[in-house]
């Protein structure tokens, strides 16, 4: 039986932990639903990724119309284009390295800033086949940026290299739907 868990990694002390369903809705209607209250609202998105690899950015585009609410994304795969493009810090990707909540949140700020978007999504993590960073294969991070604050969630998801991209893309973008519809999203900092 699949075993998957996540964890909110805010940094306020004694906030709630986030749980996210282990039933993730079909990326099709999730990429619509998320497209259409972007619209409502006339909010926009931008993506950064890593271990997805474009995979988020097609989920997102993927909707008629969705030129209105996305803006475009990085892919993000080396380390040096995180810390070149996307303002990731030299000094996090030493001490925290790159699958880590610090890096999903100064993905998703970077991406945001440099897109100019209202809201941001980043994915990094260990798709497999082998660990990175000494972190066991499906521990993601999913970073959230949007105009209350930035916040990390951590992901640990079981299953081969596709079905943890595939399971991270569909995590990523009901965390920006629930930022939108109200969620907590607050500055870690």
């Amino acid at each position: 039986m699949s075993q998957e868990s996540t964890k909110d990694v805010t940094q306020h002390p004694g906030q709630h932990r986030d749980e996210r369903p282990d039933q993730l809705p079909d990326q099709q209607v999730l990429g619509a639903t998320l497209h259409a209250e972007l619209l409502r609202r006339g909010l926009t998105l931008a993506t950064a990724e890593s271990l997805t690899g474009g995979a988020l950015g097609d989920l997102v585009s993927a909707s008629p119309g969705a030129s209105e609410t996305y803006l475009g994304g990085v892919v993000s795969y080396a380390t040096s284009v995180k810390v070149a493009l996307l303002g990731v810090r030299q000094q996090t990707v030493d001490t925290s390295g790159v699958v880590s909540a610090a890096c999903a949140r100064e993905m998703a700020d970077g991406v945001r800033e440099l897109v100019g978007s209202d809201w941001a999504v980043s994915t990094t993590g260990v798709a497999g086949p082998t660990e990175q960073e000494g972190q066991p294969v499906g521990t993601v991070f999913i970073g959230v940026a949007g105009p209350d604050g930035t916040v990390a969630h951590e992901l640990h998801l079981d299953g081969n290299r596709a079905q943890i991209r595939e399971r991270t893309c569909t995590a990523a973008a009901s965390s920006v739907l629930e930022g939108v519809l109200g969620g907590d999203v607050r500055a870690d900092d």
